[in-house]
């Protein structure tokens, strides 16, 4: 297999052009009041907040990002894979409606604070699927691509290659989500008849075509070990062959044989994996809600079936992603520890559930908006928040959700407001409107300080669909907080799984 780890994010804002909003610091304004200007407010084009139909790579090169710049790693570019960025991009696939992606990202969010309340099971769902099916599946989460062995020395009727690093990665190349919230990866495989399976624009991964590949048999410890995610099965005794199944909170679901294969994320010996374990799936449940783009799921959680888990040994339990501004540029995804100095992220404690023990959790300290801490009770972000890379919308306490939108509505008095979009309820017409003068916010962490681990977010990360880009959890003030992936946009965001630390780093891709 080769990741090459595309994005699948939708950015919908409202195309504009016409007069400007953006303030004039040009006359009798003081050096002091240009300062706090720049300290605490941002103006932007509302062109360069939203996906341009060319591809513009990155806003930041990559040697910089992370590529060369590893420790025993692997770097690969991360892109939307119904955007330009991306070879199955070309696939001319729809896009998911923002109301789509929003009603699919609630079942997302819920699914994670029940799971982590204990009201959810650990491996199964049971929550009604979608009232509105999709017919390409949501194009808003994140997805990697994957080249699997195709044959005997590469030698087989399908062998397409991904060019990666200069490199050639010999295989069946595969899009896949990547999910910082789950533990099992899964890809599509032969056979895999429709309606059972969904239309993918990558071709079909067939095992029988490979020589490194191998079944898992029921009595293998591996099978043993798989917990909720065991599905019984196939034949008897010592040749039956171990059988998964996943469930996810929109409905669907994935089964197959569990089995393994080479994982090759980048054309040198220190990118490949051999004997790495996954999901074979032979059927999904609600098939209609994968995009055609994508090919299965790459888990990233802390279980000992996900890829950070089972690369431990060789990637030192490290790794870190950034999601771009919009489709339209490419981000990344590096497996390892970054030569990057460390004084460049901003860390904060990696916290575990004893509900969810896989899932990365952080604890926020406040909230700062145009350079105001608002008004939040320190009680209220004691349950903490899961960092998640397929969640689309921030999720935060009711009080601190609250707080939050009216500080924003208040900087944003100069604008039309606009009706509520789902669970969004801070919407703004930005029609005729040029640009776009926007109050700072960040995120301000735990840390070993005082004053906390701030992260300030992109303008991309405070916005989407033209509304503020945050909903309250719908629970208590005790509820679990959920930081999505429109918050994370050119942000590096660093697991370090084995010590126990998030980190942070603005304005990497």
């Amino acid at each position: 297999m080769a990741l090459l780890v595309p994005l699948l994010v939708l950015l919908l804002f409202s195309s504009s052009c016409g007069t400007s909003s953006s303030l004039d610091i040009s006359h009798g304004t003081t050096a002091a009041s240009v300062g706090e200007e720049l300290n605490y407010y941002v103006v932007v084009e509302t062109t360069s907040l939203e996906p341009s139909p060319v591809c513009q790579g990155h806003r930041v090169s990559p040697s910089a990002s992370g590529s060369g710049n590893l420790t025993g790693g692997a770097w690969v570019p991360l892109s939307h894979p119904n955007g330009p960025c991306s070879e199955a991009g070309n696939s001319g696939a729809p896009w998911s409606s923002a109301a789509e992606t929003l009603q699919w990202d609630q079942h997302r969010a819920g699914y994670i604070q029940r799971k982590l309340s204990g009201d959810e099971p650990a491996g199964d769902d049971d929550e009604p699927p979608l009232q509105q099916p999709q017919a390409s599946g949501v194009t808003s989460e994140p997805a990697a691509k994957f080249a699997l062995p195709a044959g005997n020395q590469g030698k087989s009727e399908v062998t397409p290659t991904a060019t990666v690093g200069g490199g050639s990665l010999p295989g069946v190349t595969q899009h896949m989500v990547i999910d910082t919230a789950s533990d099992v990866p899964w890809v599509q495989c032969a056979p895999c008849p429709k309606p059972q399976c969904h239309p993918q624009t990558d071709a079909t991964y067939d095992p029988s075509k490979s020589t490194t590949y191998a079944p898992f048999p029921c009595s293998s410890p591996v099978c043993r070990q798989l917990g909720p995610y065991a599905n019984g099965c196939t034949g008897a005794g010592n040749t039956g062959q171990c059988q998964y199944r996943v469930q996810y909170p929109d409905g669907s679901s994935t089964s197959g044989t569990y089995i393994s294969d080479v994982l090759t994320i980048t054309p040198t010996p220190a990118g490949m994996v051999s004997g790495f374990r996954f999901g074979c799936s032979h059927a999904l449940q609600r098939p209609d809600l994968f995009s055609n783009t994508t090919a299965g799921i790459m888990s990233l959680g802390r279980g000992a079936q996900s890829l950070s888990s089972q690369t431990k040994g060789t990637y030192g339990h490290v790794f870190s992603y950034c999601v771009p501004p919009t489709s339209s540029h490419t981000g990344f995804f590096v497996l390892g520890v970054p030569r990057i100095a460390a004084s460049k992220y901003v860390l904060t404690p990696m916290l575990k559930s004893k509900m969810v023990p896989s899932m990365y959790l952080v604890r926020l300290r406040g909230i700062d908006v145009a350079g105001q801490r608002v008004a939040v009770p320190p009680m209220v972000f004691a349950a903490g928040a899961v960092m998640d890379s397929r969640t689309v919308i921030t999720r935060l306490q009711p009080t601190a959700y609250r707080a939050l939108r009216d500080a924003f509505r208040a900087q944003m008095g100069a604008y039309r407001v606009a009706p509520p979009k789902g669970q969004l309820d801070t919407c703004y017409d930005f029609t005729g409107v040029r640009t776009l003068r926007l109050p700072k916010i960040s995120l301000v962490f735990d840390s070993r300080s005082n004053s906390g681990a701030a992260v300030e977010l992109d303008p991309s990360g405070v916005l989407f669909n033209s509304c503020l880009a945050f909903a309250s959890t719908g629970a208590g003030d005790g509820s679990t907080g959920v930081i999505g992936h429109v918050q994370q946009r050119t942000i590096e965001v660093l697991y370090n799984v084995g010590g126990s630390a998030v980190g942070f780093r603005r304005a990497a891709c």
